[in-house]
């Protein structure tokens, strides 16, 4: 069983950059994929990055493609969020989260129910 704890949030302006990190207890991490998801206050919570076990695919919702990139380092237990070019609509709690479904394969989900371990969250707020 893996336990997250999300961190790097924080408050910026736009067009500025922020790195989120999620430090994964556990020996099984790089058996699982892992997602990034956020919720604006008083939205629902919503995909925005996946990433395979292996690292080998990647895949992002529309809104962040080409500003966002997630990775991961298994030797550390860690999975990233770089966040370029941030805009005032990223504000959102940011949580990490892990799929168990995909284990060891060339494959992340978008979808929210499969993934059955979650951080605690981090804000990160952009200023216009």
């Amino acid at each position: 069983q893996v336990q997250l704890v999300e961190s790097g949030g924080g408050l910026v302006q736009a067009g500025d950059s922020l790195r989120l990190s999620c430090a994964a207890s556990g020996r099984t991490f790089s058996g699982y994929s892992m997602g990034w998801f956020r919720q604006p206050q008083g939205k629902e919570r919503e995909f925005v990055a996946a990433i395979s076990s292996n690292g080998g695919s990647t895949y992002y919702a529309d809104s962040v493609k080409g500003r966002f990139t997630i990775s991961r380092e298994n030797a550390k237990n860690t999975v990233y969020l770089q966040m370029n070019s941030l805009k005032p609509e990223d504000t959102a709690v940011y949580y990490c989260a892990a799929d168990p479904t995909y284990w060891r394969s060339n494959y992340a989900s978008r979808k929210i129910d499969e993934y059955d371990r979650w951080g605690q969250g981090t804000q990160v707020t952009v200023s216009s």
